[in-house]
């Protein structure tokens, strides 16, 4: 039985291909999700005033 070096090479491009595109799909996930979790939230409401925010506000 001989090895069939061209299959395997092909499978093996494949593979590295599709890790590739995982990866560079993955990071650009991750940077819009990201951004999405800086940039989307609502500034909290003080329930309690502080003399020294409310001293120099007029």
């Amino acid at each position: 039985m001989e090895i069939n070096w061209i299959v395997i090479g092909i499978v093996a491009a494949v593979v590295i291909v599709v890790i590739v595109f995982t990866i560079r799909k993955n990071q650009k996930e991750k940077k819009k999700l990201t951004d999405l979790l800086n940039n989307d939230f609502k500034k909290a409401e003080k329930k309690r005033v502080d003399s020294e925010d409310s001293a120099n506000e007029q």
